[in-house]
């Protein structure tokens, strides 16, 4: 198996992904930033460890999707917690994940979103983009990595 990054790469990857949104995002009080369940929390938990060196007003949350896939399998699909104990009812909310492929998971993130409230705006980053395997119109704004 190829690996796509080594841990400096990574490292880097995190550095400037976290800048792309400081840069994009001035007003931090009205953005949110969710992982979304469950390998998207490990991009996202060094993604927020990075903006809190230099801003402590990011407010982070977990999202399951798991019975919001179109795909669901109780056994390859264990539920896990979300945990978002603000509102985004308004806010521009940034979802993170580790791999863009199909989108699927980006609709069924979406999805599970809107049962928290109708966010003013909705960004995606991944750490991964496969770009030409989409089923789905979704493109992610924050990319880590782009891979055919």
């Amino acid at each position: 198996m190829k690996s796509l990054l080594n841990e400096q790469q990574i490292q880097l990857t995190i550095r400037r992904l976290a800048n792309q949104v400081l840069e994009n995002n001035v007003d931090l009080e009205n953005t949110v930033l969710i992982g979304i369940q469950p390998r998207g929390i490990f991009l996202s938990d060094r993604i927020v460890k990075e903006l809190q060196t230099q801003t402590s007003q990011i407010l982070y949350g977990k999202l399951d999707i798991t019975f919001y896939r179109d795909d669901i399998r109780k056994e390859l699909h264990v539920p896990n917690q979300t945990s978002i104990k603000f509102s985004i009812e308004g806010k521009k909310v940034v979802l993170i994940d580790d791999v863009l492929y199909t989108g699927r998971t980006t609709r069924a993130a979406l999805d599970a979103l809107m049962d928290f409230g109708r966010p003013g705006k909705v960004e995606l980053m991944a750490l991964i983009d496969r770009r030409y395997s989409r089923e789905l119109p979704i493109q992610a704004d924050y990319i880590g990595k782009s891979i055919d």
